[in-house]
């Protein structure tokens, strides 16, 4: 077992006798479906349906305080914490950025994911969008040896997460797409439970809905394999011969992720064009947990 403090996560805190509807309200998730068992991914978007900060849902347990804690990005927390203020109006809610007392960390093993973490360390959530991806604990920074030790587990560095969710195919924001310019269905949330299209309204849902129900959603984020044993950095763009079809987020090895026009990238098959960025070859492929279409497959 591993386990690594995530050095770009933040954490929003977000209680009050409305906190349930109110999060319910905002997020693309169902956060009424959140339990101290069970966390849920999900996103606030623009009112054009953009990600604005997409996070997990937790719960802390009644005899802890309860309250909703959000794994966020970081970077994102203090903004995205006046922006729950904009909207809250007047919901009997308190948001806060704990940021700078409270991190996450991630425990994996890569063999039983969906064993759960015990400590006292923190609270403890079970990643939602991936089984592989393991679990998650809120704590003090400063506590990430003790409860790695408690666990069991190997103690490295961030970078080992980092790589570990590459090789799933699993996107993050901020290094694989831009936070105010990308959809969620872009960004493979539709895939990752990070959307619930039964759930009643939050902002952005309409564009989100008919982006569903039309099935129009073209660019998705997927992995690509690469020639070599350095993969690109990111941001550049993937082409197709003389045609841009999508651009490159992070890499690591002989493996990255891209964003890609999904419709582009059948022409370029059709044509036997090989994808390149930064001079270095990329072969595609769909991520083993994804039921979107892919080109050449069967319908």
């Amino acid at each position: 077992m591993k386990a690594a403090l995530l050095p770009d996560r933040g954490v929003v805190k977000v209680t009050g006798d409305d906190a349930r509807t109110f999060l319910n309200g905002m997020l693309t998730t169902d956060v009424t479906k959140v339990t101290p068992e069970q966390a849920r991914f999900g996103a606030l978007l623009t009112p054009q349906g953009k990600i604005i900060v997409d996070c997990i849902v937790a719960e802390a347990p009644a005899d802890d305080g309860g309250g909703f804690f959000l794994d966020c990005p970081k970077a994102l927390a203090f903004d995205f914490v006046k922006k729950l203020n904009f909207y809250k109006l007047r919901a009997k809610v308190i948001c806060e950025d704990l940021s700078e007392v409270l991190g996450v960390m991630a425990v994996w093993d890569g063999q039983n994911d969906t064993k759960r973490a015990d400590t006292d360390y923190g609270l403890v959530y079970t990643d939602p969008r991936l089984p592989g991806l393991g679990q998650r604990i809120m704590l003090p920074p400063h506590l990430d040896k003790e409860a790695a030790a408690e666990l069991g587990a190997e103690l490295v560095d961030g970078l080992d997460y980092e790589e570990h969710r590459i090789s799933l195919g699993v996107p993050r924001g901020g290094a694989d797409f831009i936070y105010g310019d990308a959809f969620p269905h872009e960004t493979d949330m539709d895939q990752l439970s990070g959307v619930d299209f039964d759930k009643g309204c939050y902002v952005g849902q309409e564009v989100v809905s008919r982006m569903e129900h039309r099935g129009s959603a073209r660019t998705r984020i997927v992995p690509v394999d690469v020639d070599g044993a350095f993969a690109p950095e990111a941001g550049l763009p993937v082409m197709a011969g003389d045609k841009q079809i999508g651009t490159t987020g992070a890499g690591w090895g002989n493996m990255a992720l891209a964003m890609l026009r999904l419709d582009r990238l059948a022409d370029a098959q059709a044509a036997g064009t090989t994808l390149v960025a930064g001079g270095i070859a990329l072969e595609p492929r769909k991520p083993d947990w994804a039921t979107f279409d892919w080109p050449g497959e069967k319908v």
